[in-house]
């Protein structure tokens, strides 16, 4: 092979990775981002749920503090309702407790994302440094020896930040059982 095309080669494969890389982990940033959005929209429509069931639960009780209020004696049914409600309100509030939960899971896809952003910038940041160390009156021969070194370094950095990344964010949820995000 001529040094011409072993030199086109490696400048080949070295835009390839970095356009494969950049464009694997905008895809994983993506990925993150709309699962962060899901996340808040089912804890959102969690915690209305919830709150509307109390707001209805406490209505409900409001008519026979009313009779008592007024000095009438409340029947033995009324009362069993009356605990009933205040057990349906507890269990509504844990509910919307737990659904809060959401944070952890938000805040774990955050986290990742702006490792991934971060790992992206620093990626680019590697490939312009080692750019800066080309001069126009390079031989094919240390333009090959940078290209490798180029690669090398980029490789590394790659191997490094999937590793970081590796970990699926998860959470128990108290009603449904685990939730893996991958």
């Amino acid at each position: 092979m001529t040094r011409k095309k072993i030199l086109g080669s490696h400048v080949k494969r070295l835009l390839s990775g970095v356009s494969d890389h950049g464009k694997r982990h905008l895809t994983e940033v993506e990925t993150d981002l709309l699962q962060t959005n899901l996340l808040l929209e089912e804890a959102i429509d969690k915690l209305t749920r919830n709150f509307v069931a109390i707001h209805e639960a406490v209505n409900a009780q409001q008519a026979t503090i009313k009779l008592l209020l007024d000095g009438g004696q409340p029947t033995p049914e009324q009362k069993a309702a009356l605990a009933a409600l205040g057990e349906q309100v507890g269990g509504h509030v844990n509910a919307a407790i737990t659904s809060m939960q959401f944070q952890d899971m938000t805040s774990q896809l955050i986290d990742r994302t702006l490792k991934r952003v971060t790992g992206l910038r620093e990626f680019l940041g590697t490939l312009g440094a080692h750019g800066a160390e080309m001069v126009a009156e390079s031989d094919n021969d240390e333009i090959v020896a940078l290209l490798g070194r180029v690669s090398m370094a980029l490789a590394i950095q790659s191997l490094e930040l999937r590793s970081v990344l590796r970990k699926a964010v998860s959470q128990k949820h108290l009603e449904s059982g685990d939730i893996e995000l991958f």
